[in-house]
């Protein structure tokens, strides 16, 4: 199935008259959609839009038509809120590289607008922020002009020598690597003093070769994000330090379980403790998606998502076998991570929407959540589930209860597709407008 869908990227071409600055100040109705509302579908729909948010939704026969409104008939669409990335990166990659040095302004801003035009309105950027953060946060976390909304971890907390390898992504004001418990919890405090929307641990040996955020050390800054007033995300990677950050509190884990099948002590333990589970199942397939799908580069859709030096490393012939005879270990990760997702959601345990994307190149912003929703339906879920996990659930994640919604009072943050999401997930890729605080945006 091609990844293309007819309407991509047209700039709200028929919703351009609603689109001037007035529009925050007056009343606008988008009538005749399927709409999905972050919780239920709702057949021939009316969305009444004022001031940024929904006035009303429901069906169009039961929900009135204000007098004076902007009416829009969008029948034969399907209409579902933005998405919500809720474990991501921004800043780290310019062309192929990636790393510290490329967190500016600029790159950021670009790595906001790229996940807007891809239907992803706000981004949870998960550690490895640099000091910017805190002032670009502070702009974009309510109404970024030209991209996604930014909430995120600042630098958060990793080990001296191991994770996040510093070799590789993390300069030395992107992640603060504490030897104490005094010195973990004097390390979320700054951030909290600074501003985050929740603190960010790593404990990951990297198979081995790296030392490991200590208990002490770690228990140390998951107490002190709780009193604090915050979650505590922990990147793992094994199903022991699953379990170990489990039990020590963190609210959300980071990544999924890839090493070995979740257990039910594992399952129980996530239902007793509240915790959410970020599968990011595309963190493992991007080491070898693209050397196996060539054909993508003539696809409008993932042309989008790529930059020219990412292009021209995917036509390379020789780059493309050195992946591919690389990919058994990912494979089997991305196996085992989709099997863990599909026991984890039948038992009921809180699943969140992310996919690490943008902490290197070829986890492309945007892009990969489209991606992440299909792994999503291939682990059991319905097309409907996997929405509301990358919406509702997500921004309950982040806290945002005005996020991920399509009902009174919600932000009017939303999709509008050609094709149904809710038939075939693919369709999710058929945005002809994207939507912010009641504006199309371009």
């Amino acid at each position: 199935m091609p990844l293309f869908r007819p309407g991509l990227l047209i700039a709200a071409i028929l919703f351009a008259g609603v689109a001037g600055p007035s529009l925050a100040a007056e009343v606008v109705v988008l009538d005749g959609a399927r709409l999905f509302d972050g919780r239920q579908l709702v057949d021939d729909s009316r969305i009444v839009i004022e001031g940024g948010r929904v006035k009303a939704a429901g069906p169009k026969a039961s929900t009135p038509l204000p007098t004076g409104a902007i009416r829009r008939d969008v029948s034969g669409k399907t209409i579902i809120p933005g998405l919500i990335a809720a474990h991501s990166h921004v800043g780290m990659v310019n062309g192929l590289e990636h790393g510290g040095a490329n967190y500016t302004r600029e790159t950021v801003s670009r790595d906001l607008a790229q996940f807007q035009r891809f239907g992803v309105v706000a981004v949870n950027a998960l550690g490895m922020n640099r000091p910017l953060f805190h002032d670009l946060r502070r702009e974009w976390q309510s109404g970024n002009p030209t991209g996604a909304d930014l909430y995120g971890a600042g630098a958060g907390v990793g080990v001296v020598d191991g994770a996040p390898p510093a070799r590789m992504n993390a300069a030395a004001d992107q992640v603060d690597r504490p030897t104490t418990p005094e010195a973990a919890r004097a390390a979320v405090n700054r951030m909290a003093d600074a501003g985050i929307d929740m603190v960010k641990i790593w404990v990951d040996d990297l198979g081995g070769t790296a030392p490991k955020l200590r208990p002490d050390v770690y228990r140390a800054a998951i107490e002190q994000a709780h009193a604090r007033g915050l979650k505590a995300a922990a990147h793992i990677h094994s199903l022991a330090d699953a379990k170990a950050v489990v039990e020590a509190g963190a609210d959300v884990v980071g990544h999924g379980v890839r090493d070995q099948p979740v257990d039910r002590a594992f399952i129980d333990l996530m239902l007793a403790k509240g915790a959410w589970y970020v599968p990011t199942i595309n963190i493992n397939e991007a080491d070898y998606i693209f050397a196996e799908h060539p054909e993508w580069l003539a696809d409008p859709f993932f042309r989008a998502a790529i930059n020219p030096a990412i292009e021209a490393r995917l036509k390379d012939e020789a780059w493309r076998k050195e992946m591919l005879a690389k990919a058994a270990n990912p494979r089997r990760q991305v196996a085992i991570n989709t099997e863990n997702l599909r026991l984890l959601h039948a038992a009921g345990v809180k699943i969140a929407f992310g996919t690490d994307s943008g902490a290197t190149a070829l986890r492309l912003p945007g892009f990969a959540e489209h991606l992440e929703l299909g792994h999503m339906v291939a682990a059991g879920m319905t097309p409907v589930q996997a929405l509301a996990v990358a919406t509702r659930a997500s921004a309950e994640m982040l806290g945002a209860t005005d996020r991920g919604c399509l009902w009174q009072g919600c932000r009017a943050d939303l999709l509008i597709l050609s094709a149904d999401p809710t038939v075939d997930i693919a369709n999710s890729r058929s945005i002809e407008a994207v939507w912010r605080n009641g504006r199309a945006v371009r």
